[in-house]
Parts: structure tokens; C-alpha cells; sequence
């Protein structure tokens, strides 16, 4: 599964990242990379609790993020 990252540049000058496809993940970061990098590092945990909790399919275990 492949989960879109998008970024955007907010009016304080703060990034913000987001999976679309994973509801309430999203993070900021003082720039583009550290937002992506923090957004990336809680998408694989959010993924990782629907594993241990068998609430994720088998489309799950390859996962790939694209910038958007």
C-alpha cells in the first residue's frame, strides 16, 4: 500500500504533514523534511497498532510513501 503524504507551508512559517489516508495523522515541523519525517514515523505507528489489534488488512504489509 502506497499512502500519499501531503505538505503544506502554514502562514506562521511552520510545515504541516498529513496522510490523507490515515485519519488524525499529521504533524508539524519547523521545515518540509522534518514534517514529512515526523508525519512518516506516525503513520507507521498508527499502522502498527491496526496490526496488533487485527484491525489491518494484508494490503498493509508493504507500505511506500509518496509526496503528494
Amino acid at each position: 500500500m502506497t499512502f500519499a503524504v501531503e505538505v503544506e507551508r502554514e502562514e506562521d512559517g511552520r510545515w504541516i504533514a498529513e496522510v490523507p489516508d490515515l485519519p488524525g495523522v499529521l504533524a508539524y515541523g519547523d521545515t518540509e523534511a522534518e514534517a514529512k519525517a515526523k508525519v512518516q514515523a506516525l503513520a507507521l505507528r498508527a499502522v502498527a497498532d491496526r496490526l496488533e489489534h487485527g484491525e489491518a488488512g494484508s494490503e498493509i504489509l508493504n507500505i511506500y510513501f509518496a509526496a503528494a
